[in-house]
């Protein structure tokens, strides 16, 4: 799937994953491919993105929003 997460300033990663972990509002939540779509609040944590060859990348993030769609994932989010 299609990862953008950005911020007001700048684009903290635009690339394809096969998963992303979100510090949601509620809870915690991880999306996979084909993921329903969703539209979700963020809260201060880490956006943890898993590419196809196991390795991973955080980004710390002090809150903003998701957006799953079509294997479409859009973050913006506030820096800490």
């Amino acid at each position: 799937m299609n990862v953008s997460i950005l911020s007001a300033t700048k684009s903290l990663f635009n690339g394809t994953a096969t998963s992303v972990a979100f510090p949601g509002a509620k809870s915690a939540f991880t999306v996979l491919e084909n993921h329903a779509p969703i539209i979700s609040m963020l809260t201060k944590g880490t956006i943890v993105i898993g590419d196809d060859k196991g390795e991973e990348t955080s980004i710390a993030i002090a809150g903003g929003f998701v957006e799953i769609h079509a294997n479409e994932v859009t973050a913006c989010v506030e820096l800490t």
